[in-house]
């Protein structure tokens, strides 16, 4: 079925479609219609919503609900991402599965309602407490909000962890049609979970392991899970980048931009090529050093002040020279804003081989 649908819309219409059966949320700006359409289209397809009184109270709801096999989910922006860190390290050290969504917002503390991904730092690297890892799915289109949603319960019950949909306040608002999928994914049997009886009884929910021996085999477990994301979990997508003497690296609406300037630039005779990560953990480590062997110069494109850049120039290694092309506080550049400093990048690339 094909829809005009907000982003924020489309992430839902994905929960239903991945047979989500809960959702547990507080409003905020730019992400509240998520919590909206949930109230509506949740009960409608035979699940409940619940209005939570906090966000920690929301991420707390969703640990039980994750406890008892259901497929859950709730979402926020930075400041409600923020209160959610500790049970969200409590899910992972109970090896829980749910879907959390960030419509990211400007920041620090308050900050405003525009268009930023500041956020990276703090989705991707774990913002919670202790050796945990999430995977975290960045779409770029509302299409993608969709489907990533469903790719993210998906991923979720596979591995038995907490994972992220992280989008920004451009895509959460933005409209585009969505061919929305009518079947819903095939949910795993769950035989770890507690639901209230018998054969279940045995079965314990925890993160608590006081002996520092069992607790590092919780460690190692966890990490083992990690190893086998990176290695099956990974998603990226590339444009003209066979033929690219300098590369862009971007995500989200970022992204949307840079594909714009990469057309742009090689109307007008510039070899740029565009390379975005769809999964930010596990990242694209492996392609990003492969094409930055073949590459003069890498653009790094981000609405923060430099967060994506620490994984691309891990991946790369002194490989090849990265910059950073940002703007901040809910400013985003043109498309011809970006292709001057690629012809800057190609200028200077070319100078220093020549």
């Amino acid at each position: 079925m094909r829809r005009l649908l907000k982003g924020n819309e489309a992430v839902v219409r994905g929960a239903v479609a991945a047979g989500c059966k809960a959702y547990f949320g507080y409003p905020i700006t730019p992400a509240s219609e998520i919590a909206e359409t949930a109230s509506v289209l949740l009960p409608e397809n035979g699940g409940i919503f619940i209005p939570a009184e906090s966000e920690i109270g929301s991420i707390q709801m969703m640990f039980g609900a994750a406890s008892a096999g259901v497929r859950a989910m709730t979402a926020s922006s930075g400041p409600g991402i923020s209160l959610m860190q500790e049970g969200i390290s409590y899910m992972a050290g109970a090896s829980l599965p749910g879907v959390i969504v960030d419509i990211m917002r400007a920041g620090p503390g308050l900050g405003n309602l525009g268009v930023e991904q500041g956020d990276y730092h703090l989705v991707v690297k774990g913002g919670g407490h202790g050796c945990y890892r999430t995977p975290v799915f960045a779409p770029n289109s509302v299409q993608e909000m969709c489907d990533l949603t469903i790719h993210a319960f998906e991923v979720a019950d596979r591995y038995r962890t907490p994972v992220y949909v992280l989008a920004d306040g451009a895509l959460g608002q933005m409209m585009e049609p969505v061919e929305v999928p009518q079947k819903k994914s095939v949910e795993p049997e769950k035989p770890w979970a507690v639901v209230g009886n018998a054969a279940t009884r045995k079965n314990l929910i925890t993160s608590i392991y006081l002996e520092h021996e069992r607790q590092e085999i919780l460690i190692t477990e966890l990490e083992k899970k990690y190893e086998e994301m990176e290695r099956s979990e990974v998603l990226w997508q590339e444009f003209l980048t066979e033929d690219a003497e300098v590369l862009v690296v971007a995500y989200g609406i970022s992204s949307r931009i840079a594909r714009a300037a990469v057309e742009i630039a090689r109307a007008e005779g510039v070899r740029v090529g565009l390379l975005r990560p769809i999964s930010l953990y596990p990242f694209p480590t492996k392609r990003l050093r492969q094409l930055a062997g073949k590459v003069y110069s890498i653009m790094v494109l981000e609405l923060s002040s430099g967060q994506l850049i620490e994984d691309v120039r891990l991946a790369v290694s002194g490989i090849t020279p990265v910059q950073l092309l940002r703007r901040t506080g809910g400013m985003m550049p043109t498309a011809e804003q970006v292709v001057q400093e690629l012809k800057k990048m190609e200028s200077e690339s070319v100078g220093n081989y020549a």
